[in-house]
């Protein structure tokens, strides 16, 4: 049986939703990267992780990428982030 997507459009806005919980480093951001290169300029990301190295590997890739950290939380051990896809220079949206 094959495994469904983990990368699923989440209501009518632009925004996706990526569960890597279980995954540790650097497995829940290289999969943020494979989805983001699939959205809209931007365009939102929720990440769902469980590994506490995330928190920081997330904030150094938006730093180094241009991406935006909207908003990070922890709950019960599952850390949630929001990431927006940066909007290339000249290129609006």
């Amino acid at each position: 049986m094959a495994a469904p997507s983990n990368a699923s459009p989440s209501g009518n806005t632009k925004e996706t939703l990526l569960d890597v919980q279980g995954l540790t480093c650097p497995l829940p951001v290289l999969k943020a990267n494979k989805a983001l290169r699939g959205l809209a300029p931007g365009a939102r990301l929720t990440v769902l992780a469980t590994d506490a190295a995330s928190v920081v590997d997330f904030q150094a890739y938006c730093r180094e990428t241009g991406h935006a950290l909207v908003s990070f939380s922890e709950s019960a051990g599952v850390f949630r982030f929001t990431l927006r896809k940066r909007v290339e220079p000249g290129k609006g949206g």
